[in-house]
């Protein structure tokens, strides 16, 4: 049910502005929520007439109006005042609560839909006959976008998320749980990947600037059907998860352009040693490698194996750079400098990290 806060506000904005004293009852005659501290009425008068068929009633100065909820009576309202004025602040107040219940309802039960069919817990013909209840379009491009939030406790994220796309445009904004927000994005037929990496970049740079919030965030493929949004999620939770290992410094990571990431993250451990074995048989691994060597290497594989921009860009000779990459292939039996040899050291690189992440998850 809609919150007793939620109606406190309702009813003392309406009283503020009408001079009118209300009060909102349940069935059994408890305060939920008042703008007086007079008793207006005495309770059994105020169970009587909520068991009653009438809709309103007025007793002396008082007038008493049922609030339905889908037919049913689910609160009594109290208006106290000037007969006629009254009674139409009563009908305005009865009115403005029972758009609240239903908006409430329909904001709970599509974030429980959501919620359910992103974890796989509804059956097809369910996830139809739901969408249909909720006016929620079955075939529509949307897409998943993760945003992973650092600490867990902070609901900001989730409402600065909500601010930004509201349900009117198709988007719904939900969470599944504590570490994490989830946009299920609507888009146009004509948008593409492009868009959707603009619209992750604009929320790492909003929950930053706006909230001051660290935040990484993912996204998976574009699905045009309903029923496809776990396959898109479980996609986003993949590549938050394989840009966490492989792409630290990136803030946004895709689904579909996680390469040989992707890959690495699905091999069992047990072939990610033979392989590590395989390569380096006894020899220095990389993970045992100082620091400096390890960002002479990156940096060499980030300007595709050019020694001379490498060097320039490290502010090192030329020739120092060459000693860093011998001095490695002595160590390892790789000469970065080869193609063949860099891309199994890359992937080695990779390997090994993910191997950390099994070891400390």
């Amino acid at each position: 049910m809609i919150s007793a806060q939620n109606i406190k506000a309702s009813i003392e904005e309406l009283g503020a502005i009408t001079k009118v004293e209300l009060c909102v009852m349940d069935l059994n005659g408890e305060v939920i929520a008042t703008t007086t501290e007079r008793d207006m009425l005495d309770i059994s008068i105020i169970t009587s007439f909520a068991q009653s068929p009438v809709d309103s009633q007025v007793i002396g100065d008082v007038h008493l109006f049922k609030i339905l909820d889908e037919g049913e009576p689910a609160y009594v309202l109290l208006a106290k005042g000037d007969s006629e004025h009254a009674y139409m602040v009563g009908k305005i107040g009865v009115s403005q609560l029972q758009n609240l219940i239903v908006a409430y309802k329909e904001r709970y039960d599509r974030n429980n839909f959501f919620q359910n069919l992103l974890l796989d817990n509804m059956l097809l013909i369910d996830v139809y006959n739901r969408a249909r209840k909720l006016k929620v379009e079955v075939n529509a491009p949307r897409v998943i976008i993760l945003v992973e939030v650092k600490h867990a406790s902070d609901n900001t994220a989730q409402e600065l998320l909500g601010s930004m796309y509201a349900p009117h445009t198709g988007d719904y904004v939900t969470a599944v749980d504590e570490n994490s927000v989830i946009l299920i994005k609507s888009l146009s037929k004509t948008q593409s990947y492009d868009e959707v990496q603009k619209i992750a970049t604009t929320i790492v740079d909003m929950m930053n600037t706006e909230a001051m919030l660290d935040v990484r965030v993912a996204y998976g493929t574009i699905v045009d059907e309903l029923k496809d949004l776990s396959k898109s999620y479980k996609e986003a939770k993949m590549a938050l998860e394989v840009g966490r290992i492989f792409y630290a410094e990136k803030r946004v990571n895709a689904y579909n352009t996680l390469g040989i990431g992707r890959l690495i993250y699905q091999l069992p451990e047990s072939l990610c040693r033979i392989f590590i074995d395989e390569i380096f048989g006894g020899k220095e691994v990389p993970d045992d490698l100082d620091e400096e060597t390890l960002n002479t290497i990156n940096k060499f594989f980030e300007n595709n194996l050019n020694v001379s921009e490498t060097s320039r860009q490290l502010f090192v000779h030329r020739n120092t750079l060459v000693y860093r990459i011998e001095k490695l292939e002595k160590s390892s039996g790789l000469d970065v400098r080869k193609f063949d040899d860099a891309l199994t050291f890359k992937i080695a690189l990779m390997v090994i990290s993910y191997m950390k992440y099994l070891e400390n998850r």
